[in-house]
């Protein structure tokens, strides 16, 4: 899979990925990295994304850990000014943050909801505002969200908040594809259902996972590596026809 960018043979393409200090972001950092990417870590914890790039990369000349508040518009711009000054240039944002409570719908406190859009659709919407700006000024660029089934179906065990959240980031796609399509830059989600991860064990609990895989109609939770492959496609030069788009792996669990 080619990761040159246009009109730059020999350039090694970036990636910004937000929240891959563990998770479904890490599984991401690490699959684009595999793919021939720079990647730049962000997340909220130094130690964390320093470890993970150091993992791709103990040379760090292709792998750089930072830490980055998705809450904080001037927090893009910080780490996108240190990803040109380091790589020379970001060709994908891979906005990943997010944060999700098992709360009951009317216990939700006015701080838990605050806390949680801000971390969701905040984080996607400052992210699309700095790096839209900045792909749109070099007329090239990639920006994939990551939503997720609960902002489809309203969710179950994630929380009113989280999936108010998640809707309004596929909602954010839609906008930021259409204003941005005609200066070169595309603008995807990925929406996954339940995954094998500690974030879903966290929420559901071990016995809770048993009946989530039971309710699911394939039969098995999400794989992190497959979903890391769908935004490794999107973020591809090639992926120029694919704009507002959300590409759903939930196993069956939502069918449109």
């Amino acid at each position: 899979m080619s990761t040159r960018g246009p009109g730059a043979a020999a350039e090694r393409r970036v990636a910004v990925v937000t929240g891959a200090g563990r998770g479904l972001g890490r599984t991401i950092a690490q699959v684009l990295h595999r793919e021939g990417y720079a990647v730049v870590v962000t997340g909220l914890k130094q130690e964390a994304v320093e470890q993970v790039a150091a993992d791709l990369d103990p040379s760090g000349a292709t792998a750089w850990g930072v830490s980055l508040d998705v809450r904080e518009k001037d927090e893009f711009e910080r780490v996108l000014a240190g990803s040109v000054q380091r790589f020379g240039g970001v060709h994908v944002l891979v906005n990943n943050a997010g944060t999700a409570r098992a709360e009951k719908l009317l216990d939700i406190s006015p701080d838990s909801f605050r806390d949680v859009l801000a971390t969701n659709i905040s984080g996607a919407f400052f992210g699309g505002q700095v790096f839209g700006r900045y792909f749109a000024e070099r007329g090239h660029g990639r920006i994939v969200n990551m939503a997720s089934l609960a902002g489809q179906n309203g969710g179950t065990s994630t929380g009113s908040h989280y999936a108010a959240a998640k809707g309004g980031v596929l909602t954010l796609t839609k906008v930021f594809a259409r204003d941005l399509a005609a200066q070169g830059v595309t603008v995807n989600a990925v929406s996954p259902g339940p995954v094998e991860s500690r974030a879903v064990e966290e929420i559901v609990g071990p016995e809770g996972v048993d009946a989530l895989t039971r309710s699911i109609p394939v039969g098995a939770l999400g794989s992190q590596e497959f979903i890391a492959k769908a935004v490794v496609l999107l973020a591809g030069v090639d992926a120029g026809g694919v704009t507002g788009a959300c590409w759903d792996v939930n196993g069956g669990l939502y069918l449109r």
